[in-house]
């Protein structure tokens, strides 16, 4: 990777194509150019996702200890939720084949509906087939043109797009900054207005700031929906969430969450008051004119959610190992952030060359983790993102560490193909 270091996906969005068919010229040669450090993305998973497993990257497999899924409790190869799955899909085949709202719901489906909003003392839940169209969709239903919907800067983009597709007008508030959020909120009087966060930010690993952010929303008479995609069955004593860790639960509008992370399996939910979300249903494009998740999904799903809550087993397994690898990563010098999560960022600045270096080392080392460039970070903020689980053991993320020291902080990489 030489001078095509020097650009980023965000330099050939606009095409110079004159057939929107064909992609960019320039995002042809560039990624010719850089084809070993592209090939560090879509790595080839050869097995379940489990802390130590086999993966393949431009042709090169290796052995290794797995940083870079979001499986928090260690469930996505649980017997118990394995076994629930299978047994859903002899009984119900491998589909819903229709949407929700003309070719119904299954049982299970309705059971994990109540079992989740009574879970998050809610009235009703509804259920989406992806976490990013859950998103995107709860925030398109309820917003519509002329409204004003003022998210936190480090919002994930399901969120952003959700209100781009409902034609309000976007407005960011500096990250986590009450004053800020009360600036945009006196801006924006007179409008119908929404205020969004994250129970955890996905980038950097921190909370939303509820105790400072909620007395702001609620002064000026704003609701607050919250993405608890990283947070659900993590935070709070019951796992309820961020909302539950704070003791915000009366001052949440709505609760999204997703079924990729702690759940270890796929889709998305979001909770609220019952007439709401029977008005979302009907305007919600991602929920009525998409297939329903799998019922043997659902049935993994709820299993996970008994499995996940029936003590606190699995919870504080996962808090020990995140206070673990934390303590153990700063002693030996890494830069972590401001986070304070089970998502753990390791800052490697501005140097993209270097990122995709030390990203092929640590996989041919047996460390599997992914680089995470700009756009979808800060330019000068480029990093690996850690998901540690209640499944690792301490050998295993002793073992990363030693990786990592050996690589990033000794500053041992292997040089990068022409």
């Amino acid at each position: 990777m030489g001078r095509e270091a020097e650009h980023s996906l965000a330099d050939f969005y606009f095409s110079d194509s004159d057939d929107p068919l064909c992609p960019p010229e320039g995002f042809v040669q560039w990624a010719e150019a850089g084809s070993w450090a592209m090939s560090m993305y879509e790595p080839h998973m050869l097995g379940a996702v489990a802390p130590r497993m086999a993966i393949e990257r431009a042709g090169e497999r290796s052995d290794v200890i797995n940083l870079s899924s979001y499986n928090y409790l260690g469930l996505a190869t649980h017997p118990e939720v394995v076994e629930a799955a299978q047994e859903a899909l002899r009984t119900y085949g491998t589909g819903a084949c229709g949407s929700p709202l003309l070719s119904g719901l299954s049982d299970l489906h309705r059971g994990l509906e109540r079992e989740l909003a009574a879970f998050l003392g809610q009235e009703d839940c509804i259920l989406f087939n992806s976490g990013f169209a859950g998103g995107m969709g709860t925030l398109a239903g309820v917003l519509r043109k002329g409204d004003v919907a003022i998210l936190d800067a480090k919002t994930h983009l399901c969120s952003i797009d959700g209100v781009k597709l409902s034609r309000a007008k976007l407005v960011f508030f500096d990250h986590n900054d009450p004053d800020s959020l009360d600036q945009a909120l006196t801006d924006s009087e007179g409008a119908r207005r929404l205020v969004v966060v994250e129970g955890v930010y996905s980038m950097d690993g921190d909370t939303a700031d509820l105790p400072k952010l909620l007395p702001v929303a609620e002064k000026h008479g704003v609701g607050v929906l919250i993405d608890e995609a990283h947070s659900i069955l993590v935070y709070g004593a019951h796992g309820r969430g961020v909302v539950e860790h704070y003791g915000a639960e009366k001052s949440i509008g709505l609760q999204f969450a997703t079924f990729s992370k702690a759940f270890a399996g796929c889709g998305g939910f979001t909770v609220g008051p019952r007439a709401l979300l029977h008005y979302m249903r009907y305007y919600i494009n991602a929920y009525g004119f998409s297939c329903a998740l799998p019922p043997a999904v659902v049935a993994g799903l709820r299993k996970a959610l008994e499995v996940a809550t029936r003590d606190n087993s699995l919870r504080e397994t996962l808090w020990a190992n995140t206070r673990y690898f934390r303590e153990k990563a700063q002693q030996i010098g890494l830069d972590l952030g401001h986070g304070s999560s089970q998502v753990v960022p390791i800052m490697v600045g501005s140097d993209r060359r270097r990122l995709y270096e030390l990203t092929r080392t640590l996989h041919r080392r047996g460390l599997f983790l992914a680089p995470v460039d700009y756009p979808s970070v800060p330019e000068d903020g480029l990093r690996f993102r850690v998901a540690i689980t209640a499944a690792h053991t301490r050998a295993d993320l002793d073992r990363a560490l030693e990786i990592l020291e050996d690589t990033i902080i000794r500053g041992r990489v292997d040089e990068a193909a022409e």
